[in-house]
């Protein structure tokens, strides 16, 4: 789908209906818990190289304090012994980090909607592995992040009004990217920020009320988040699929009508 067919297609959409988004959403989860998991488990696996980084510099600190814990007359020095090339180094190393997770976490929940995308539309296409879209694509979807990334800055220095308000159209960027991965990066933050800015207010809700579910595994002792992180990425899914819509979806309803 080019550029101006998705834009076409987003200017002719039917509102999404949030109750029904929702049902739909727990009933095709069901069929995707399994996957959802070994996903979630991919993305807290990847995670602890990048929190080893942060905190292993800082791990004498920790030590120091825990040891001097009872002694009234302790004052900590952070990051002492540390000189400030050393700071820089880790500063920067953190950064260039997060970026990399960024990526490779992106590229996991891209390969999770196309597994959803196929069993909910009973396709067979190929999904590729999970880091399949980060090696296509590792260029665009750091491009992406920084435009993402310099949006949310602009729009905190604006009083964070705006930041509130591009909520909902930064979260649908990686979505439109994932399915439309062809376009450039400008159509990518358009095509988001106008069927945000077409729907808010039931995409507004659907993200905060699927994040809230999704984030119910963490009165399970944090572990429980494995099993519902993934949920709010089929309503997102849903959210796409009921407004854009696939050019397969199409098809196969048209070769329904023909053998009926």
């Amino acid at each position: 789908m080019n550029s101006n067919q998705l834009f076409e297609r987003i200017e002719n959409s039917k509102k999404p209906e949030f109750g029904d988004i929702l049902s739909k959403s727990f009933e095709l989860y069901k069929k995707v818990f399994s996957k959802g998991i070994v996903h979630a488990l991919i993305m807290f696996a990847l995670a602890i190289p990048f929190i080893l980084a942060v905190y292993l510099p800082l791990l004498p600190f920790y030590i120091d304090m825990l040891q001097n814990a009872g002694d009234p007359y302790y004052q900590p020095t952070f990051l002492e012994g540390f000189s400030v090339v050393m700071i820089i180094v880790w500063v920067i190393v953190i950064f260039a980090l997060s970026f990399i997770m960024q990526v490779l976490n992106i590229s996991i929940y891209g390969h999770f909607l196309k597994v959803v995308k196929n069993e909910d539309l009973g396709l067979t296409e190929e999904t590729g592995g999970y880091f399949t879209i980060a090696k296509k694509y590792f260029g665009k979807i750091i491009l992406i992040s920084l435009a993402n990334m310099g949006i949310s800055i602009v729009a905190m220095l604006a009083c964070y009004f705006p930041l509130f308000y591009v909520i909902v159209p930064l979260q649908l960027v990686i979505l439109i990217f994932i399915f439309n991965p062809e376009m450039s990066v400008e159509n990518i933050i358009k095509a988001a920020f106008k069927l945000g800015n077409k729907y808010w207010f039931t995409f507004f809700g659907l993200i905060f009320i699927s994040g809230l579910l999704s984030a119910l595994g963490i009165i399970l002792c944090y572990i429980g988040v494995i099993a519902t992180l993934f949920f709010s990425y089929v309503v997102m899914y849903y959210m796409y699929k009921d407004t854009i819509g696939f050019e397969e979806e199409n098809k196969s309803e048209s070769w329904n009508v023909i053998v009926e």
